[in-house]
Formats: structure tokens, sequence, C-alpha cells
């Protein structure tokens, strides 16, 4: 009888992760309407890949106004789907059949390969030497010259969304969410099939994770949403800290490093995109000494503050100076929509660096992005996914507030190189309080 009860519980316990991943593939469609589920781009952000509910699309963007559409395949509803690099090489699944992986040359039009596995596959990640698949409690890791699975991670804490990612480089590390219920990252060697190191990255679960291409670094956010950090890989050192944002928590969506890794880049649920300038510091923690004066850079209110806090930081607390002490996002690019899932990048097209975001609606948006100075990202192009005609989109007015902007209440003239006095620096900081992460 008990063994009965047992396997009851197993039982009910396997449908309801498969409901809970199916909601979670399901969930990555924002518009039904155009049965689009799935948008990414490759490891080296050259090609696009287009889940719907009619198959997939590969992509390629060759120059701002020629978005080539390589490849369609008409055959089911595809919720995953990942190419390697620029290979002929496709890994995908399904709706209707989601815990099934199927490997193929896309270019032959055959099926190398099929696996199945005990839960619904959540992701898939691919580079030169290994490819992972993550399922809720679990990551299997294949290689990738005979799809051998080498490795099995077992029990690992509660990963609804199915939240990994793999460097692209010759390291292979892999980085999945070490708790369920705190920001801890565990980084997993999967050339080596060893544990790397773990990281606490923040206080609350993590919500976005990113490797850049040499694996050294590693970028994360948590579900607030508000911090975004950067960390040295070998060691666990924190050597990066932005504030994405103080007046909302939001649920990021992408993170990315630029090939140079002297970018990175953040899209969210909200309908500003941050990029943020990896500077190399000086000595760790430097920011405010090092910060030209305000009648130089025409400096914006949170800059002041910065300087009117590291003036007086022995007296206020610890974690209220750190809020002014975060680097800020060094450009920023302004969507026509919110509340839908996107994934962007930086890449140098035709030589030249350009912000590319990629929304779930089906769309692809071109900006310019200023290396030199920064700022307010431009609207070149708005590509359609659907694989037929492309047409030019000037900006758009962001719909909702824009999350960088101070609130009405600081709305004043900007001082002529004057520090703000201590006391409005801290009745602007009371609002705060509940956005560390």
């Amino acid at each position: 009888m008990q063994n009965f009860v047992h396997g009851i519980d197993v039982l009910s316990a396997g449908i309801k992760a498969g409901i809970t991943g199916l909601m979670n593939l399901a969930g990555q469609a924002a518009d039904p309407s155009n049965g689009v589920y799935f948008v990414n781009f490759n490891q080296d952000f050259t090609s696009l890949a287009v889940g719907s509910k009619t198959g997939y699309k590969l992509f390629t963007l060759s120059a701002v106004d020629n978005l080539v559409k390589i490849y369609e395949n008409e055959s089911e509803d595809i919720c995953l789907v990942e190419r390697l690099f620029n290979s002929s090489l496709v890994a995908v699944v399904s709706l209707s059949s989601p815990r099934k992986l199927k490997v193929c040359h896309f270019k032959k039009g055959t099926e190398i390969c099929n696996y199945s596995y005990s839960n619904t596959i959540l992701a898939i990640k691919l580079n030169r030497k290994r490819l992972v698949v993550c399922l809720e409690d679990s990551l299997y890791v294949h290689n990738i010259q005979d799809m051998r699975v080498l490795h099995n991670i077992r029990d690992t804490p509660a990963n609804p969304m199915g939240l990994c990612t793999l460097c692209n480089g010759e390291s292979s590390y892999l980085a999945y969410p070490g708790s369920s219920t705190i920001g801890e990252v565990q980084v997993f060697d999967a050339l080596n099939l060893s544990a790397k190191i773990m990281i606490p990255a923040h206080e609350s679960p993590l919500a976005a994770m990113a490797f850049n291409y040499t694996g050294q670094q590693l970028a994360t956010a948590s579900e607030r949403g508000t911090v975004i950090r950067v960390f040295n890989v070998a060691d666990g050192s924190r050597l990066w800290e932005f504030r994405r944002g103080v007046k909302r928590c939001v649920a990021i969506s992408s993170l990315a490093f630029s090939p140079d890794a002297m970018f990175l880049c953040c899209s969210s649920n909200t309908e500003t995109v941050h990029v943020f300038r990896l500077d190399q510091p000086d000595s760790p923690g430097q920011s405010q000494q090092n910060l030209p004066q305000p009648a130089e850079t025409g400096a914006g209110w949170m800059e002041y503050l910065s300087m009117a806090v590291s003036k007086s930081a022995n007296l206020l607390p610890a974690r209220m100076t750190d809020v002014f002490s975060q680097g800020r996002a060094f450009a920023t690019a302004h969507l026509p929509f919110q509340g839908v899932r996107s994934v962007c990048c930086v890449v140098s097209i035709q030589k030249v660096p350009r912000l590319l975001v990629a929304s779930a609606d089906g769309y692809l948006y071109v900006y310019e992005i200023n290396t030199a100075e920064g700022g307010d990202c431009v609207l070149l192009r708005q590509h359609k996914l659907d694989g037929k005609e492309t047409e030019g989109c000037p900006p758009k007015a962001p719909s909702g507030d824009v999350v960088d902007k101070p609130s009405s209440s600081l709305a004043m003239p900007k001082p002529e190189g004057k520090i703000l006095p201590l006391s409005l620096a801290w009745c602007v900081m009371i609002p705060l309080q509940r956005t560390w992460c």
C-alpha cells in the first residue's frame, strides 16, 4: 500500500512539473495572433532563430537594411530552437513534444539524432564542444561531436524558467542557479565535468545570467531587476555593479556581453534597453574619486547625488551609499512597446557597432549606438520576423515611464557645478530602501 501511495505521489509530481514546464514554454509567446514562441541569437550574434506555431526560421543581418531569411521549416510548433554558430546544426524542441530534443542538419533537411527526457525541456545551450539540456530539476551535458550524454547534474534547485548559460569559448563553463530562494550561481566546468565555483550574487533569486566569450566574466541579475553585477569567474570577486533603475522592480529577460566584452546590454519587460560600458577599474570598488566634475560632464541628478553622498559616506548606512556608487547605463534604447519578452545584443555590422533587440511579438529593432559618448540610441530600422517585407521605422516615444529618469519631485534646474546638500540626498534615498537585491 505504501508503495502504491508513493507511486501516485511520484506520478502527480511528474504531471505537475510537466504542466508547469508547458506553461513556462507557452508563456514566452507575447502575442498569440502571430504565433511567435521563441526568439534568440546564436552564440556570436550573427544569426537569429525564431520559433513559432508553424515551425522555425533562421535569419542573418548582413546590413542594417538587409535581413535575410536563410532557412524556414514549416513542420510543427517549435518552442525552442538553437543554432550552433553559423553551422548547419540546430537543436529544436516542439510544444507538442516538449520532452523530446531533435538535433538536425537544416541544410540537408535531415535529423541527426533525438533524445527523450523525463521532464519538459526548458532550455538548450550549445557551443563547439558541449550541448546542455536544462530541465526543471536537472541538467544533461552532451558531447557535441557524437551527442553522447557525458554527465547528468541531478537534483538541482527548482528552476522552472530553465535559467542557465553556457560559455561559448574554450572553457565551456556552465552556470545555473544554486538556490531557488537566493541569488547563488553555481559554475560548472562542462569540459572537465567538475564543479568550478559558487558565487553569492544577489539576495533575491536569479533572473538572468550571461558569460562573456572567454568565460572569464559572468553577469547576473536578480528577480528584482534593479542591479546588474559582473563577477570574475576565477575567484568570484565582483568586478562591476550597475543600477538599471531606481523607480521599480522589473523582470530582466536578457543579458549579453558584446563580443569584445566592452559593453553589457540588458532588456526587460519595460520599454527601455540599457547598455553598460565595462571600463577597466584602476582598483576594486573604484568609482567616485575618479568621476569628472559636474561642470565638465553635464552629469544628471543621480551623479550629483553620488558625489554628495561620497563626501559624507561615513554618516550614512553602507547599503544607501552603495546605491549612489553603482554605475549607470552608458546608453539606452527606447522600444515602442513594453511587457513583451525580448533579447538584445551589441554587435558589429559592417564594422559599425549596433544594438539589436528581437522581441517575442515578431520584430527585430536595429539601433545606432554611440560608443564614444553613449546617450540615447537612435532606431535605424525595424524588421518583421515573418520573412516578409521589412520596413523602416522612425523612433517612437516609449509608452509608460522610463525607468532611469528621476521622479517629478526632482525635475528642477540643474545646479551650476554645485553639490547638493546632504539633506536633499537623504530625502531622495528614502524611497530606495526597498530596491535592494
